[in-house]
């Protein structure tokens, strides 16, 4: 094909977060069946994982892996850290809540990315960015609908994943600028690392189920590490190299929609005209949030 031809990397950075946010949409669903514990299972996703991520990294970096965890090892481990925080939180909060609910409160981070990169890197957004962010918003709360506040165990599945919320904001805003200077690949190798070696004693320390029961209880916990793990989130750390990180963010509000049509197909959980008219309007949110994520200094 030749260049004329060739698409932009910017759309083809559009796309790869759209196919990444789908493919983290499986990851409730694994979670739903495991057999294993919610953070033993977050252990198993990024461990899993590490041979191909390793061997992604060793033959597109080669030495450098070396130098660039020397040179950038504050946000490699920082971004091990949130994403671990991430994962264990919401794991948590998948077994407590709907599908539905857990996704859309953990992908409410782009609140929190863009009140930080607003009040504290100074880089505010347009008005038509906000009102796709509004837009978006106010999709994810007709998602949620009447089941949202509930007492009892889903309150606490829904608190659990607005915290959720707040650690993917922090590990966008790290990948973001992790990705100015380090290769997708050695990101996700060395922040993968970092997530199974602060997991795995979390999990113990638990009381956690930390082996699955049978065959298709391993079967399980590969696909989760190939999907959500593999695939998803290098897709999503390759995008957010050429994307504004408030724009990555609402973005990536596809994938409570796809979480919820995958769990209505799957798993039975009902999805309403309400949540109908929510997946609606986070989509307009996005296109509109696509439109306007440039960003100005602030006065």
């Amino acid at each position: 094909m030749s260049a004329s031809n060739s698409p932009p990397r910017e759309w083809l950075a559009l796309a790869a977060l759209f196919a990444g946010a789908t493919a983290i949409a499986s990851a409730p669903l694994f979670v739903k069946v495991s057999e294993t514990g919610p953070v033993a299972t977050a252990f198993w996703r990024v461990f899993l994982a590490l041979p191909l991520l390793w061997a992604w990294a060793m033959s597109t970096q080669g030495a450098r892996l070396v130098t660039q965890v020397r040179d950038h090892r504050v946000l490699l481990f920082a971004a091990g850290f949130f994403f671990a925080g991430d994962l264990a939180v919401w794991h948590w909060s998948i077994l407590l809540t709907s599908v539905a609910n857990t996704t859309l409160l953990a992908n409410l981070a782009p609140i929190f990315v863009t009140a930080v990169t607003w009040f504290v890197f100074r880089e505010t957004p347009q008005r038509l960015f906000l009102a796709g962010l509004a837009a978006a918003i106010s999709g994810t709360l007709l998602l949620i609908g009447a089941s949202f506040g509930q007492g009892g165990s889903a309150l606490l599945g829904d608190a659990l994943g607005v915290l959720t919320a707040m650690f993917y904001a922090a590990y966008q805003l790290t990948v973001s600028r992790l990705r100015a200077n380090v290769p997708t690949a050695s990101v996700m190798a060395w922040s993968s690392t970092v997530m199974a070696i602060l997991l795995l004693p979390v999990a113990w320390l638990s009381g956690e189920r930390i082996l699955p029961l049978t065959d298709g209880g391993w079967l399980k916990l590969i696909g989760i590490a190939l999907f959500a793990q593999v695939i998803g989130q290098s897709l999503i750390a390759w995008a957010m190299a050429h994307l504004t990180a408030t724009f990555s963010s609402v973005g990536l509000l596809l994938q409570p929609v796809m979480a919820t049509l995958f769990a209505w197909i799957l798993l039975g959980e009902i999805v309403g005209p309400l949540q109908f008219a929510g997946g609606v309007l986070v989509l307009t949110g996005i296109m509109l949030a696509r439109q306007g994520s440039a960003r100005q200094p602030a006065k």
